[in-house]
């Protein structure tokens, strides 16, 4: 079983390297781009879990360690391999 855990700036947050990324872009000629946001993926994947233990342990870890909750959201998927 793998998790994809996707972490996102809150809305509101500054994201300056998004705005980089949405400058240099423009410079480059890409039209039309009203914002450019960047975020984290993490793949994690487990072995002799049950799928409810690995939700938890995956879950665990994004409270502790993988997103800062003032400023970060984070959204989990599970696919089995």
């Amino acid at each position: 079983m793998k998790a994809k855990i996707h972490i996102t700036l809150k809305p509101g947050i500054l994201d300056p390297q998004g705005k980089t990324i949405q400058h240099a872009l423009a410079t480059l000629g890409f039209a039309g781009i009203a914002d450019v946001r960047v975020g984290k993926l993490i793949e994690m994947s487990f072995e002799g879990l049950s799928a409810e233990r690995a939700r938890a342990v995956a879950e665990e870890a994004c409270q502790k360690l993988l997103a800062n909750p003032v400023i970060e959201n984070y959204s989990l998927s599970f696919v089995n391999e």
